[in-house]
């Protein structure tokens, strides 16, 4: 370091030309002896040693390295200066660091979440190269015949590189008994040859694993084969059952790679082909009109998107000809016919999570931004009131020499140091934070997976935010702190700066910024609070506690499709006999379950609009539904025993319905019709009429519902739910349904959940939400109070001469108290009257995440103002009551 250090010395040299002709000369030395050691004569030597480093460019180029090398020492030396000045002041220090790694710990896990699920791209080979094949924007599913229309395309043409199908699919573990699942996908042979994605033990899939009649294989993802066979390399080659069906283990994927869907990791992967082998048949396979797997494929390169929608768009029509569903009204088949393809960017995967959060997770991210320049506008006034101690120091500096640019860009360095210390405690924050947020997303039945490690995006948003923080509230403070007067700072104590009533009037306008930005985040809270409490307080037309749900899956117990009803019949009269259990019901579709089952309805009198118009919800229920989820009947009867498949078909409808199919008159005995393609079903008599009740989600309007006797139905679903209503809680009767469930067959599968479970999940996002926005409103509430009642002492401190004279000459202490409050309300009533003009425009911006509550909610917006009016004055009042109790003869003493 001796060559490091000597060059400083020159370069603070005021000799500096003469130091450096002497470095020059002894490097040329250095050079010749090297050169004359290597076998060239002395001439030749310096000459050659003299025209490297003797010449002009290079006295240049070495002078260019010295001034580098000095400044990086000169910002060394800031560095060092300014950690020893945070060193003598451990309040303001701790103070500043804990503000700023709030704000941007809370910046930093927001944006990992943004970045996980809407920005990062799947770890594969290329993944710029991936596009969605679609039928229209946001419309990615498509049947099996037509992917397979889209790949015998594919392989003739070579539109693409390649073209791969998947889906996801859940499958059980077990051999019979209470449900444990694996997350996992359908996938066609192409799948990872096409992403690039290669083994880590054994092979993965080819196009002979994908075809009709296809072997049971299974691939594993690299932690599944960890966690379930601990990475024995023998796993390969053994069997693993899945929903039923042994499988061979062939190949584990790579440990980076887990699924195609984000938000989720696939831990097992079959072949598309193997539906069949779990189905027990090909239906799915062959179903026109079965929409459930996504197609993807790689561009060739130099190959555009837009070169591929148009090349799509004309394969389109031959495809959806091919693949016409039978049995279609004419209208829909016209419709299909007109469907055509397109692409669609697939860098980032698929994910629901993605569609459910994106907005949601955008309003967060402007939140926490806000929080930080509240945060900024703390730390910015706790430098200024900084600055006024420090008046003397920077007045000496300046009278020895130093130039303000020398001075600011110190006062920079001290303001990056405060940043950097604020970002790296935030970074542990954030940590913590986003791993709470990602198990807040998650349900019991649905874990979310999200890749929360660094790439490159979230270093340069941590970088940019510690600089750009460092920068935001570090600039103004330095600027003031420079431009001081030194002959007046040195006078005295430092008083009487003529600076000093601009900086006070600047510390004020940034607590009335952070009042009005405080008092916008707690009006936010306050309408998504608002929004959470509407939805839960919803009349669901239901009530779901005590209510415990079982489904049962039959096709493993090996009931024959035609011996279903009868099985779940005697499993429901065993299930009624549980103690504790006061009714059970079986249901095809439980409410708030998210699972759909609708067509049309035909009515006599009634002429729909259009399609949607005719548009009924339908579901499949036992007798005593109704009595078990307690809802009211209006008229009619409930089903009974005597509802048959050879009696008249019956159904039971809701009051929506009969409002809008009967217009408001009594629907009993009237006759409905559904559609089943192009044919009309048999006529079904409406026995009763039900309260309405929400169908799929619980923010969703009462929907037009008719309810079919379970009794009746020609086609058994190989699962079924019950609903059991219980005396005592849900919990208690487990045990006692596993043994009915039991004694029926061990082969059983079946997973319990509750009604109220259904409703709470259903609400997750609207909750999450409300905590979040809750949290978030509370901390810039704290930093603006923060920040108010540091001004407030500052001010009281700044004017105690002032206020020791006033007490001295007769002034009474409460019109002092008085005085202190009085400017802190005008500086909190501001911010609140800017506050309010920012949020009529601003929480418009949110108005797609609520629920029953207007953006410019007047009582939220009262309520948010005078909490924070409440809380800022209560603030103000410590240093008022200081200064009402200032003894003057101290005051005036210290003048």
């Amino acid at each position: 370091m001796a060559w490091y250090r000597r060059l400083f010395n020159f370069a603070r040299s005021e000799k500096l030309s003469r130091d450096l002709d002497r470095e020059f000369a002894h490097h040329i030395a250095e050079r010749r002896d090297e050169l004359i050691a290597s076998g060239m004569n002395a001439r030749d030597a310096e000459s050659e040693a003299r025209r490297k480093f003797g010449n002009p460019t290079a006295q240049k180029e070495r002078t260019r390295e010295i001034d580098i090398l000095a400044w990086l020492d000169s910002a060394f030396s800031d560095i060092r200066y300014s950690v020893r000045a945070l060193r003598r002041s451990p309040g303001f220090t701790i103070v500043a660091v804990l503000s700023l790694a709030l704000g941007i710990g809370a910046n930093t896990a927001i944006f990992s979440l943004v970045n996980a699920v809407l920005l990062r791209s799947l770890p594969v080979s290329h993944p710029e190269e991936l596009v969605a094949i679609t039928m229209g924007p946001g419309d990615f599913e498509v049947t099996n015949p037509i992917w397979e229309a889209v790949r015998e395309q594919q392989d003739s043409t070579h539109l693409f590189a390649g073209a791969f199908a998947t889906t996801t699919q859940r499958f059980d573990l077990t051999t019979g008994g209470e449900v444990r699942t694996a997350d996992g996908e359908y996938v066609s042979g192409s799948y990872f040859s096409v992403l690039g994605v290669r083994p880590l033990a054994g092979r993965l899939f080819t196009r002979s694993d994908d075809v009709r009649g296809c072997r049971a294989i299974a691939v594993l993802s690299a932690p599944f084969f960890a966690s379930e066979f601990g990475a024995d390399p023998s796993t390969i080659g053994k069997s693993i059952e899945l929903s039923g069906k042994q499988f061979e283990i062939v190949g584990v994927t790579d440990p980076a790679y887990t699924g195609m869907t984000v938000g989720a990791a696939s831990q097992v992967f079959v072949p598309l082909c193997a539906d069949a082998v779990i189905s027990g048949s090909d239906a799915n396979l062959t179903q026109r009109q079965r929409w459930w797997i996504t197609m993807t494929a790689r561009l060739k390169p130099g190959a555009t998107i837009q070169e591929a929608q148009s090349r799509l768009k004309a394969m389109a029509p031959g495809v959806f000809a091919a693949t016409l569903p039978a049995n279609q009204r004419a209208d829909v088949t016209s419709e299909f016919l007109k469907s055509t393809l397109s692409a669609e960017p697939q860098a980032a995967g698929l994910s629901d999570l993605r569609a459910s959060y994106r907005t949601a997770l955008i309003t967060l991210m402007v939140v926490v931004a806000v929080v930080l320049l509240i945060a900024c506008g703390n730390v910015a006034n706790l430098l200024l009131a900084r600055a006024r101690a420090r008046q003397r120091e920077a007045a000496v500096r300046l009278a020895v020499g130093a130039g303000r640019g020398r001075l600011i860009r110190q006062l920079l360095t001290e303001s990056l140091v405060l940043a950097s210390l604020g970002t790296a405690l935030g970074v542990l924050f954030a940590l913590w934070g986003s791993r709470a947020l990602v198990a807040m997303l998650s349900t019991p039945r649905s874990k979310v997976y999200l890749d929360l490690g660094l790439d490159w995006r979230m270093l340069i948003f941590t970088a940019f935010v510690a600089v750009a923080t460092g920068l935001l509230f570090g600039i103004v403070p330095a600027w003031r702190s420079a431009n001081v007067d030194p002959q007046q700072a040195m006078r005295g104590a430092g008083r009487g700066v003529t600076d000093e009533g601009r900086r006070f009037s600047l510390v004020k306008t940034l607590v009335v910024g952070q009042v009005a930005l405080s008092l916008v985040l707690l009006i936010a809270a306050g309408l998504l609070l608002g929004s959470f409490e509407r939805q839960t307080s919803i009349n669901l037309g239901f009530e779901g506690d005590h209510v415990l749900t079982v489904n049962v899956d039959a096709r493993r117990a090996g009931i024959a499709p035609d011996q279903r009803a009868d099985y779940y019949r005697t499993l429901l009269d065993r299930l009624r006999t549980v103690p504790g259990v006061t009714s059970v019901s079986s249901v095809d579709i439980m409410p708030i379950s998210g699972a759909r089952w609708n067509g049309d309805a035909i009515v006599d009198g009634f002429t729909p609009k259009d399609r949607a118009d005719g548009i009924v919800w339908f579901n499949a229920v036992s007798p005593v539904y109704f009595a078990t989820l307690s809802i009211p009947m209006s008229s009619g009867r409930d089903f009974g025993a005597n509802d048959t498949r050879d009696s008249p078909k019956v159904a039971i409808i809701n009051e929506s319905m009969q409002r809008h199919f009967f217009g408001g008159k009594s629907a009993l005995g009237q006759f409905v019709q559904t559609r089943a393609g192009p044919d009309l079903g048999p006529k079904i008599q409406v026995v009763g009429v039900v309260k309405d009740s929400k169908y799929g989600y619980v923010t969703e309007p009462h929907s037009e519902t008719i309810f079919l006797p379970a009794s009746q139905q020609d086609n058994v679903r190989p699962n079924t739910v019950y609903a059991l209503r219980t005396a005592g809680p849900p919990s208690a009767v487990i045990p006692l349904v596993r043994t009915q469930i039991a004694s029926m067959s061990p082969l059983l599968a079946y997973r319990f959940n509750t009604l109220d479970n259904l409703v709470a999940v259903s609400l997750q996002r609207p909750r999450l939400l409300a905590r979040l926005s809750l949290f978030f409103g509370a901390l810039a509430l704290a930093l603006a109070i923060i920040g108010l009642y540091g001004t407030m002492s500052y001010s009281v401190e700044r004017r105690r001469n002032d206020i020791g004279i006033r007490i001295a000459l007769g002034a009474e202490r409460r019109r002092v108290l008085s005085m202190v409050l009085g400017e802190a309300g005008r500086m909190v009533a501001t911010g609140i009257v800017v506050g309010v003009a920012i949020a009529v425009g601003a929480t418009r911006w949110v108005s797609a995440l609520l629920y029953g509550v207007k953006p410019t909610d007047v009582p939220t917006f009262a309520l948010a103002g005078a909490a924070l009016a409440i809380v800022a004055i209560g603030a103000s009042a410590i240093p008022a009551w200081r200064a009402a109790r200032l003894d003057p003869m101290e005051a005036l003493r210290e003048e």
